[in-house]
């Protein structure tokens, strides 16, 4: 007993000689580590192996990792130094990954702005879809993805048009747009119950209309005047159409063809009950009949020529059409804004024509 206690006591001595070099710091670190060792061992007694909690592991970890290896290596642990040093740069690496990652994630937050104004033109156009919302937008050089004016209109509860498909026919009119043109007649009765007849024009390339003018009587001699008329323009505005498609409507007389056909047009009469062959211009008229003709009391002759001019200005120099991805068939797409301060403080001035019937927006001065 009395040489095991003097062995201890002559362990100890030496131990102590051994703490005196060392600096307080160090004592004091090792004294902690002891200690949170003293109390994990506590903590799982019973168990067969020690298991550190990811707490314990960092505390570890930031205390041990300031002392030099050899110190380290000396001190009674319950795992080996390395080990130490291993969980200290998996702190590091967890740190800075965590500093790294991006706060959002996916496609930037659309500012408040640009949705108001989605929300501004779905509710003053009651009859515009999510496309021609996109289209609009980018007149304004307002750069946003369709599917954003989609969701934007979702979540306020604005039930998006959908788009439709595209079909044969449709792609093979887009492959030889250039050198097609599309005719048609429309009818609109006025308030004193007279029936009036308008002819127009459609360039499927650029989607430029023309409308060659409205009467009560689509006599032989006033379509012919208007096949005469129809020739002048082409030819004043450079234009390449190479045939016509109409319908097999007989308001068209011989002399229409052969006038066209002295120019170089050929006239292609679509098939029996088959409005898919003459597409776009059914399209056109659907679109004139609800913004324009199904939303005015027309009085007169000249009260519809006048509605008929200043939409055909609106078609032709504001409205964006989806068919040539949203540009216009007289001018051209802005570029996008790139600037995020006036993206930020948009300032869109609303011009009506038609008494309000129809708006044009564009940036204010």
């Amino acid at each position: 007993m009395l040489l095991r206690l003097a062995y201890l006591g002559v362990t100890n001595v030496f131990a102590l000689l051994r703490l005196l070099p060392r600096s307080d710091h160090d004592k004091d670190t090792e004294i902690l580590v002891l200690r949170h060792q003293l109390g994990v061992l506590q903590r799982q007694l019973g168990d067969q192996r020690v298991q550190f909690h990811p707490a314990d592991r960092a505390l570890l970890a930031a205390l041990l990792h300031p002392l030099p290896r050899p110190v380290l290596r000396r001190l009674r642990l319950l795992v080996r130094s390395d080990t130490i040093l291993r969980w200290h740069r998996d702190l590091l690496a967890r740190r800075h990954a965590t500093a790294s990652r991006p706060r959002r994630r996916g496609r930037p937050r659309t500012l408040r702005s640009v949705r108001a104004l989605v929300l501004r033109l779905a509710r003053e156009n009651s009859t515009w879809g999510y496309r021609r919302v996109h289209g609009e937008l980018r007149t304004l050089g307002v750069k946003v993805a369709a599917s954003t004016v989609w969701e934007i209109l979702r979540r306020a509860g604005v039930d998006p048009c959908p788009d439709r498909a595209a079909t044969t026919w449709a792609s093979f009119l887009r492959s030889q747009a250039h050198a097609l043109l599309a005719a048609d007649f429309i009818e609109t009765v006025t308030l004193t119950g007279t029936r009036m007849y308008m002819l127009a024009v459609i360039e499927l390339a650029t989607r430029r209309i023309r409308i060659l003018g409205a009467t009560p009587h689509p006599t032989a001699a006033w379509v012919t005047q208007a096949a005469r008329n129809l020739v002048m323009d082409l030819h004043d505005a450079g234009s390449t159409a190479r045939f016509l498609i109409r319908d097999r409507d007989g308001k068209y007389p011989a002399l229409f063809d052969t006038i066209l056909a002295d120019s170089g047009i050929t006239v292609v009469r679509s098939g029996v009950r088959i409005p898919r062959m003459n597409a776009i211009m059914e399209r056109w008229v659907r679109t004139c009949r609800r913004e324009l003709l199904d939303r005015t009391l027309i009085f007169n002759q000249r009260h519809l020529l006048h509605a008929l001019r200043e939409y055909e200005t609106f078609y032709n120099t504001h409205r964006p059409h989806q068919g040539i991805n949203n540009a216009r068939p007289l001018a051209p797409l802005p570029e996008p804004i790139t600037n995020h301060d006036q993206l930020a403080h948009l300032r869109i001035h609303c011009r009506d024509r038609l008494g309000g019937l129809l708006h044009e927006y564009e940036h204010a001065a």
